[in-house]
């Protein structure tokens, strides 16, 4: 089935929704947390709220491959590929606090075609599509303007990040320098950047159902996203997500190699 990319961005905000909204009906509902293979946390809502999303997709796009991070790969060689991360911040949700969010994106091989990220406990959806342009609410959004790192708002997902010492100590630098640093984070970090709230947001470790569909979210906001060694990508080493103006600061003082303007720039 060929669809368009506008038809796909509308495709990932309803699912998105309709996902996040079962997720929603088990928020701080008292369920019990079981503890995956990773040591991550995992509940009876992010298996509800990931298979109504895989049924839907099945329903209407029968031929696509879907990739989840709880019941894993479906229609392994499909062209195209849904991407889906039930609840993203799990451990924000099953503590009964609201920044997380689910998780829906479309890809071609690496190119992810559209994506969007629902936040049902503070009603929030933003949606985006290569060309089409960022969108939160019927709204087009767009990154902030800051061009000073002494006047951004830097975020990560908790105090613990980095794991690896060389980029802990790169992370903390980055935090003295900025006006504000906030430990915001998964998906949510990412939200505020798109929405002009805060101007960085980085993780050290993330999986594809994390990332990619974030990647439209960002860029076509104005932003650049790319992985820490500098690739416009959502299935690299992590993810450094920043508006525009701050870009090449960012990465010069974050990534690993810092010769050369990030690909993002480099093409604009």
């Amino acid at each position: 089935m060929t669809v368009g990319c506008e038809s796909l961005m509308q495709a990932v905000a309803e699912v998105a929704r309709a996902s996040g909204d079962v997720a929603l009906r088990y928020y701080r509902s008292g369920l019990a947390v079981e503890t995956k293979g990773d040591g991550s946390p995992v509940t009876l809502a992010d298996r509800a709220a990931e298979q109504l999303a895989r049924e839907w997709i099945a329903r209407r796009f029968p031929a696509d491959g879907i990739v989840g991070e709880e019941f894993g790969v479906q229609n392994a060689g499909a062209d195209r590929r849904w991407i889906i991360d039930p609840i993203d911040g799990t451990k924000s949700f099953v503590r009964g606090v609201p920044l997380w969010g689910t998780l829906v994106a479309v890809a071609e091989g690496d190119q992810v075609l559209a994506g969007a990220a629902y936040f049902p406990a503070v009603g929030e959806l933003v949606s985006a599509a290569t060309s089409y342009g960022c969108w939160a609410d019927g709204v087009r959004v767009r990154v902030s303007p800051v061009s000073s790192l002494a006047a951004a708002t830097v975020l990560t997902t908790d105090d613990r990040f980095p794991a690896r010492p060389a980029r802990r100590a790169r992370w903390e630098e980055l935090a003295r320098r900025a006006a504000v640093a906030r430990t915001w984070g998964d998906c949510y970090g990412y939200l505020l950047v798109a929405t002009g709230r805060a101007e960085v947001m980085t993780d050290d470790v993330v999986a594809a159902w994390d990332a990619a569909a974030l990647l439209p979210v960002i860029t076509e906001a104005g932003g650049v996203f790319t992985d820490w060694n500098r690739r416009v990508t959502a299935f690299g080493s992590g993810v450094i997500a920043t508006n525009a103006a701050l870009a090449e600061a960012v990465r010069e003082q974050l990534c690993e190699t810092n010769s050369g303007v990030i690909e993002a720039l480099r093409n604009d």
